[in-house]
């Protein structure tokens, strides 16, 4: 039954349809080489770290049955989809997950090797893949504990097959994190007039406001792809001082962690937290909450 399933997969994703935006893959080209550049056009995803990683390793913490000291994550296996030049998945790998990084982009994923080899510990914990989302899911169906999806989901050509495929990588009861723009009159405004042509914190084009995805429809597609939505938060990013925070608010940026349903008599993926003993020195993701 699962080979006739993946026989099935397989034609569905070999037809021309992917979830990979041509257009979208143009404008990140001519940046490929700029990811680490923290005081460039990137810098608010650098910045973002401050609050994503802790939310990420937090979330994951609470649902463990044991804290670990030393690596938390430690034998965690996490998929950065859309990973861009490695920049959650350095953080997390620190923390001792065992990250892959998927990215359409080459150029993307040239500059992620780069960095990472750099670092022999990171270097062991990360690997790196030039690849779209659904080309990875006949070889890894039900891989991964966690899957991260940082601004993402509004630069995809078909949400609904990206949430689909999400569900077919991840183990049952693993978690899901996204986050991105709501598709309001304020994140038009702050995201693309006042960002992107005002104060320039963001290449002019980035973003599409038609591309958008409130909580609410993301929410419906993950729940209608048996996930269940656990948290929303909603992040605000202050230009001034070049930081995020958490607030109430969804109105403009916001955090959602999700957890799929899991197979009768089946452990949590976040066993593997209490599972392993580490002994490296106290990795951290250079902040607190």
């Amino acid at each position: 039954q699962l080979s006739l399933f993946r026989l099935t997969m397989k034609r569905h994703f070999s037809a021309s349809h992917s979830s990979v935006d041509s257009k979208e893959m143009k404008k990140f080209q001519l940046l490929a080489h700029k990811w680490w550049d923290e005081e460039g056009e990137y810098s608010a995803l650098h910045s973002m770290n401050d609050i994503r990683v802790p939310f990420i390793r937090d979330t994951l913490l609470n649902m463990s049955r044991n804290y670990h000291l030393g690596n938390p994550l430690s034998g965690v296996k996490i998929l950065d989809v859309g990973c861009g030049g490695g920049l959650l998945s350095e953080p997390l790998g620190r923390l001792g997950a065992l990250v892959t990084g998927i990215d359409p982009l080459e150029d993307n994923i040239r500059t992620a090797d780069q960095h990472k080899s750099f670092d022999p510990v990171l270097a062991k914990r990360i690997q790196y893949k030039s690849s779209s989302l659904e080309e990875i899911v006949e070889e890894c169906m039900e891989t991964f504990d966690v899957i991260v999806a940082s601004e993402v989901v509004e630069h995809v050509a078909d949400l609904e097959m990206f949430i689909r495929c999400c569900s077919q990588v991840l183990k049952p009861e693993g978690s899901l994190f996204i986050t991105t723009i709501n598709k309001t009159q304020l994140s038009y405004v702050l995201g693309i007039v006042v960002a992107e042509k005002i104060i320039g914190i963001v290449p002019e084009g980035t973003h599409e406001w038609e591309k958008f995805v409130p909580p609410e429809e993301l929410e419906r597609l993950l729940e209608s792809n048996g996930f269940s939505v656990k948290t929303v938060n909603g992040m605000l990013y202050n230009p001034l001082s070049g930081s995020w925070s958490w607030m109430e608010s969804t109105s403009i940026n916001y955090a959602m962690h999700a957890v799929k349903s899991g197979a009768q008599g089946q452990s949590s993926p976040t066993d593997a937290l209490s599972e392993m003993e580490s002994e490296q020195p106290l990795a951290t993701a250079g902040t607190t909450m």
